[in-house]
């Protein structure tokens, strides 16, 4: 076994967030610290990294049975009609909220040229449901499917939402550097990291659901309806600023779901996941304990 094959397996999840910020970092910094005589700079930030890390890392520590596991979550959709409704709708619900209370501090009423033709929106949504270059796909395996778990095996699951959150947020920096975020939107990724381990938590483990609910959150830009400068601004912060009163009032309103020990979340994954040979009880074992 090679000397990185060998750590990686010790660390399994130290090894997971550093490739996953080294992956999808590595053209940022080329770009940054190219001379400007050099024609072409890669591009700056690509997020595929946490789906890259996840299966790599599984694939060195766990083997084939942890791949299974890891896939397992990702096609889990028998999870109850209601939570296809939180995943599909509470994401457009906050833009729309953040976009009313924009309009209503001042901002120029929306263009509503993004929906025509009518079917663009339902186009966007199925393109960032399957391009493992855009940020659901490229994101969800990674941070809920792997690093979740983990994190929840000795943290309650609000504060293994928190740590995932810091970590995300700044995976996220990249974005705000280059101008393609707003700062406001780290404060909007930690809240959305605990609307999704509830999710993720209430489904039995559904990547899936995840990855539709990230999906959907993209299916609306406020830069594209017609926000600009201030307004845009305002707008973002009041997008972040939703996101954190959604995120509050599920931690107040289903208090159990915060309560759960953080081995027992983690253990989810043991019961529901099939399959029975020792190799995958191993696999599973392994992932409730890193």
């Amino acid at each position: 076994m090679s000397p990185i094959a060998a750590w990686i397996r010790r660390k399994p999840l130290v090894s997971f967030f550093a490739l996953s910020y080294g992956l999808s970092w590595w053209g940022w910094v080329a770009g940054s610290i190219a001379p400007a005589s050099i024609p072409y700079v890669p591009y700056p930030f690509v997020p595929i990294g946490p789906l890259l890390a996840a299966i790599g890392v599984t694939a060195v520590s766990l083997g084939r049975p942890g791949l299974r596991i890891l896939n397992w979550q990702l096609i889990r959709w028998r999870v109850g009609w209601r939570w296809y409704a939180v995943a599909l709708g509470l994401p457009p619900t906050v833009f729309l909220v953040a976009v009313v209370l924009g309009v209503v501090l001042g901002a120029p009423a929306p263009s509503l040229r993004q929906l025509n033709p009518w079917y663009m929106p339902l186009l966007v949504f199925a393109v960032r449901l399957i391009n493992p270059l855009d940020g659901p796909m490229g994101e969800e395996l990674g941070w809920r499917g792997y690093a979740l778990p983990r994190l929840q095996t000795a943290r309650s699951p609000l504060v293994a939402s928190l740590v995932l959150g810091v970590l995300v947020a700044g995976w996220h920096l990249p974005l705000v550097v280059g101008g393609q975020s707003s700062p406001f939107d780290l404060v909007g990724t930690i809240a959305v990291m605990i609307v999704y381990t509830w999710i993720y938590n209430r489904t039995g483990g559904s990547v899936l659901m995840t990855l539709v609910a990230h999906a959907a959150e993209g299916i609306f830009q406020y830069e594209s309806l017609g926000f600009e400068g201030g307004d845009a601004s305002r707008v973002a912060l009041l997008y972040s600023a939703v996101w954190c009163v959604a995120a509050l009032g599920i931690v107040l309103f289903d208090r159990a779901a915060w309560r759960m020990q953080g081995l027992s979340a983690g253990g989810r994954l043991t019961r529901f996941c099939p399959g029975g040979s020792a190799s995958m009880r191993v696999a599973r074992i392994a992932v409730i304990n890193p």
